[in-house]
């Protein structure tokens, strides 16, 4: 099934290079992949079924919310209590800087349709995609990029956010903090680099290699 859909996408399977970005009121989860140093190709849109909190990143433990930013899917369990679970490399270097101790941790992508910060799929499609990540996670010997936004960050997105209820002048900041890296893939097709200012938390964001 994984192999028809990476060649239905016009995609070589396993691929050399896999992203996969999440947007949270849209309640998407997209698989990105191809050749190495060109241009990625969508590959499949999967629906969340679960996610708890609203946007907004996460910034201590037990706040409910699902993190947003740039990370990696970096640890897997195929004995996940949740079907299968594959872990979100949060908190980051900028979660560290502007989040509230105790930070929190183990925010997964996983099955069975509940969160408590992770992002949950159905139990078959959490199959596709955990064996998308792993195969490509081989074959690129590094983790697979996830980037976790609250929204499409277009300039509609953007001034809807800063609309929303929950916003607050901190929370447009951030943000506004997250567009250069969703507008970089959008123009180049070509995962970002991230990198963190170790002083104010900032993202600094460059075009992907």
């Amino acid at each position: 099934m994984v192999a028809r859909t990476f060649a239905e996408a016009g995609v070589s399977w396993p691929p050399e290079e896999l992203y996969v970005r999440a947007f949270k009121q849209e309640r998407q989860l997209e698989v990105w992949a191809g050749a190495k140093g060109q241009r990625l190709r969508k590959v499949k849109t999967f629906p969340f079924c679960a996610a708890s909190g609203e946007v907004g990143p996460k910034r201590r433990e037990g706040d409910l919310q699902v993190p947003e930013g740039f990370y990696t899917l970096d640890q897997f369990n195929p004995r996940s209590q949740f079907h299968l679970s594959m872990r979100v490399s949060y908190p980051n270097d900028a979660d560290r800087r502007l989040g509230e101790r105790p930070l929190g941790g183990a925010i997964y992508v996983h099955g069975n349709c509940m969160s408590i910060g992770c992002i949950a799929i159905e139990d078959g499609p959490i199959e596709e995609l955990y064996l998308m990540v792993l195969e490509a996670r081989a074959r690129m010997k590094r983790d697979v990029p996830i980037h976790i936004f609250p929204r499409r960050l277009d300039a509609q997105g953007l001034a809807a956010l800063a609309q929303h209820p929950s916003a607050t002048p901190e929370r447009v900041a951030f943000w506004r903090g997250l567009e250069p890296g969703w507008r970089l893939f959008e123009e180049t097709r070509r995962p970002p680099r991230v990198s963190v200012d170790s002083r104010t938390g900032a993202y600094t964001v460059k075009p992907g290699r």
